[in-house]
């Protein structure tokens, strides 16, 4: 992750790969499916749940975010915003993103937060133009991430 001029900034990027547990999960699930179709025959049931063990499993990558600093950009998921509309970060630990997920929430924060992941960011929008108050962004390097926040711009 170089520079690659002195006009724009480091790529910081982190993919929200899903857990084993969760992966334990698809498999159960598709499992489950197979079992569904079991009356069928065994063949059928194996093959139901092979099936979906890949279609689960591909939909859960295609829907692994990415989070972090693009250029001049910051990078939540499929959403960006530029740098200069955005604040000083403030890291938060598990239990801080369980207090910010819920009673301290608002509503009009833009949210890519991921279960299985503990701790994250909460990233203050300085744009007056946009209604969203903050991001709240899972990370399992969330510090790394608002070091590449802060960094002078």
């Amino acid at each position: 992750m170089a520079e690659t001029g002195p006009a724009t900034r480091e790529r910081t990027l982190e993919r929200l790969w899903p857990t084993w547990s969760v992966w334990l999960f698809v498999v159960v699930v598709a499992v489950g499916f197979g079992l569904v179709v079991a009356p069928f025959g065994a063949v059928v049931a194996e093959v139901v749940a092979v099936v979906m063990v890949i279609v689960l499993g591909g939909l859960l990558l295609a829907w692994t975010p990415v989070v972090g600093v693009d250029g001049e950009e910051f990078v939540a998921g499929s959403a960006r915003i530029p740098l200069e509309f955005v604040g000083t970060p403030e890291v938060l630990d598990a239990a801080g993103m369980r207090n910010a997920r819920g009673p301290g929430l608002d509503a009009r924060a833009h949210l890519c937060m991921r279960g299985w992941i503990g701790p994250g960011l909460r990233v203050p929008v300085t744009d007056p133009a946009d209604p969203v108050p903050y991001w709240l962004v899972s990370a399992r390097h969330p510090q790394r991430l608002a070091d590449a926040l802060v960094r002078p711009r």
